[in-house]
């Protein structure tokens, strides 16, 4: 039949038939629900006595209905389409779940103070080298551990377009431990106190026997040798008034607590012998308490002595400076003796006499402050500090904070050993309770809350590990220049020690003339002898420069003085020492380097490469490192000196190759190398401390 005469649907059969589908669909789905409903496992009442099949109920397992519903779905062949059973899977793995927006914008990095370097790399994320490089960019020196002010974040933020935020710091610490600050104090409200006098000079010159003599002790005899082995401190009540002394045992100790930022004497006797005179360590005493500006009196002692020659002794101080009152100075001098006891009284006369000139006063009453003058540790008590109290009242059960070390002070004891409930003004007491030793030197304070005053010790300790490997860096003739145009120095000091007294006065002179200007030559002490540990502490306190002048410098003295950053210089030609000062002076004095061979390789084939030509050696001697310079040397004579491009061992690249292994070295910018060429590596360095 064609196809035109078929007869073509109509719009009523198209609905007839899509009723007849729905309805068999319709009951097809009924069926199958049916079906279901029979399959499902009808859920059993609870057990109970009068209940059927007892037996059977209690040995059947029990499922809930979700569980039974579960393994009837898990037996059937063809899944079943749970409406919304794909959403709620979604909704419970998350993959459905709305995401959170993604900020967008740089993101604020926020840091606290004080913070290291490596701490700053994580923090921004970029690699410790990065962080390293970028910071010399900027003319800054910093190691991975050294920590960095806020101008360097600051700078550092800027130069590199970083939004860097610095947390403000909460009320520090010690406000909580110490209290607000107290109000200006009022001149009326203050009293005078006792002076504290410390005794310096020359070894066996009688320091030590002439304060056993005030003190009617005897403290000498128990000392090992009869040399004071220890800090004390001690008080004498005379009618005109009270005394304290510190007995030290040298003026090194006097200056190591001066370097620690103590001010603790009011007043420096110096103890010179009469038949002796100026002996090198008390002019290294005169020097010491004027690089202290504490006032200086004289006490001559062994008058008695039939070799003594006190005029000898005065003429010798005009010389240093040092004008006895009795030719018309201001340098009170007493005749005294030890031994007799002759002129003690005197001598206690002037010293309260010239406590009066100086009015010394201070605050009788609230939380103490001080210095620690010792600290030991003993087996049996723990550790034992002496304090010198300096303002307020400390008190029996005080919180004392001292650097990283706290205490409950149990126990004050004075100085006969006798307990005592308070200590005031210039008192010194030994407290127990510490729990560290602190630094002798170090400020104390009582604290007002505990509580705070341990968390501020625990924040100091964290504080001070991280300052740990902090580089100390002292002046030098090298960064003189930099740091006065920074405003942070305006002086060169100098120590000079130099082979004989006339080349050494020659010397201060000729560096003294060249003050001038907006600097000034200054020179803290000079003497004769190799340069020695109590010069490395003086110039460490005082932020000097020792000059060595035909002289050694002792291995203890070198040692201490790299630890301390202390520069030393040696010379042998007076001008070359001046002119160096004088380069500093002017800002034109650059670091000295020599060179170190590290190395020798010997070139022994020649391969002709894309890169350029690669020279085959073998190390001779020593070790060929990849940063080395180069010197290239052909038949004894030198014909090319550069940088190395690349260093192979086999095909790996390295950083080093050592004797007695082959390698391939490629010069940069030069090709022309010849088997039998040798290959002299090394290095520059930085001159060391004590070098000519």
């Amino acid at each position: 039949m064609p196809l035109a005469r078929l007869k073509k649907p109509s719009l009523a059969d198209d609905l007839k038939n899509s009723l007849h589908a729905a309805q068999k669909e319709s009951i097809a789905r009924k069926r199958e629900e049916e079906e279901f409903e029979e399959e499902r496992p009808k859920r059993k009442k609870p057990l109970f006595l009068g209940v059927e099949n007892r037996d059977e109920l209690i040995n059947r397992p029990r499922l809930s209905e979700s569980a039974a519903l579960r393994q009837l779905l898990a037996e059937r062949s063809t899944p079943v389409n749970v409406p919304g059973l794909r959403k709620l899977r979604k909704m419970r793995h998350g993959t459905g779940a709305p995401r959170p927006p993604v900020p967008t914008g740089p993101r604020e990095i926020v840091i606290t103070l004080p913070i290291t370097v490596r701490d700053l790399s994580q923090a921004t994320g970029i690699k410790v080298g990065d962080v390293i490089a970028k910071l010399m960019r900027l003319n800054v020196m910093a190691s991975i551990n050294q920590t960095l002010d806020r101008d360097t974040i600051e700078m550092f933020a800027l130069e590199n377009n970083l939004p860097i935020k610095i947390a403000q710091q909460e009320e520090p610490l010690e406000a909580h431990a110490f209290g607000e600050e107290a109000e200006e104090v009022r001149p009326e409200t203050m009293v005078k106190r006792p002076p504290v006098v410390t005794f310096m000079g020359h070894v066996d010159h009688g320091k030590t026997s002439l304060l056993d003599a005030i003190r009617h002790t005897n403290v000498a005899a128990g000392e090992s040798g009869g040399i004071t082995q220890h800090i004390g401190a001690s008080q004498v009540t005379i009618p005109a008034g009270t005394i304290t002394f510190i007995d030290t045992p040298g003026h090194e100790a006097f200056t190591a607590m001066r370097a620690r930022g103590a001010r603790v004497t009011d007043i420096a006797v110096l103890v010179v012998a009469a038949d002796d005179g100026l002996m090198p360590q008390s002019l290294e005493a005169i020097d010491h308490a004027r690089a202290a500006k504490v006032p200086i009196m004289v006490a001559i002692n062994k008058i008695d002595l039939p070799t003594a020659n006190p005029d000898r002794v005065l003429a010798q101080l005009a010389e240093r400076g040092l004008t006895p009152e009795a030719w018309g100075g201001d340098t009170i001098c007493c005749n005294v003796s030890a031994l007799t006891g002759e002129g003690i009284d005197k001598l206690l006369e002037m010293i309260l006499l010239q406590a009066d000139l100086l009015e010394l006063r201070a605050r009788p009453d609230g939380p103490a402050t001080g210095v620690v003058l010792e600290a030991v540790l003993d087996p049996h008590r723990g550790p034992l500090v002496t304090l010198l109290v300096q303002q307020g009242r400390l008190q029996r059960g005080n919180a004392i904070v001292s650097g990283t070390s706290f205490a409950r002070a149990r126990t004050l004891l004075n100085y006969r050993g006798e307990s005592v409930d308070s200590a005031g003004p210039s008192d010194p007491v030994l407290v127990l309770g510490f729990d560290s030793l602190p630094t002798a030197g170090s400020e104390f304070r009582v604290a007002t809350s505990e509580r705070h005053a341990r968390e501020l010790v625990e924040q100091r300790r964290e504080e001070e590990r991280l300052k740990r490997h902090a580089e100390t860096q002292k002046i030098s003739l090298e960064t003189f220049r930099l740091r006065m145009a920074s405003e942070q120095v305006k002086e060169l000091r100098l120590i000079i020690k130099g082979d004989t007294q006339g080349t050494t006065e020659a010397l201060r002179g000729a560096v003294e003339r060249l003050s001038g200007g907006d600097v000034k030559v200054t020179v803290l002490h000079s003497g004769v002898g190799a340069v020695t540990d109590n010069d490395v502490t003086l110039a460490s306190a005082s932020d000097a420069v020792i000059v060595a002048f035909r002289v050694d410098v002792q291995d203890s003295a070198l040692a201490l003085a790299k630890s301390e950053g202390v520069d030393i210089k040696s010379y042998d030609v007076i001008y070359h020492a001046t002119e160096e000062i004088a380069k500093a002076l002017q800002g034109l004095l650059e670091p000295k380097f020599k060179e170190v061979e590290t190395g020798v390789a010997e070139v022994r084939a020649i391969f002709k490469l894309s890169v350029g030509t690669v020279a085959g050696c073998h190390v001779l001697s020593g070790v060929v490192q990849r940063s080395n310079r180069v010197r290239v040397f052909r038949a004894g004579q030198q014909i090319f000196e550069g940088e190395i491009q690349s260093l192979k061992h086999l095909k790996d690249e390295v950083r080093e190759i050592r004797a007695g292994f082959d390698c391939g070295i490629l010069l940069r910018g030069f090709s022309d190398v010849q088997e039998g060429d040798r290959i002299h590596a090394f290095k520059l360095e930085r001159e060391s401390l004590a070098t000519t």
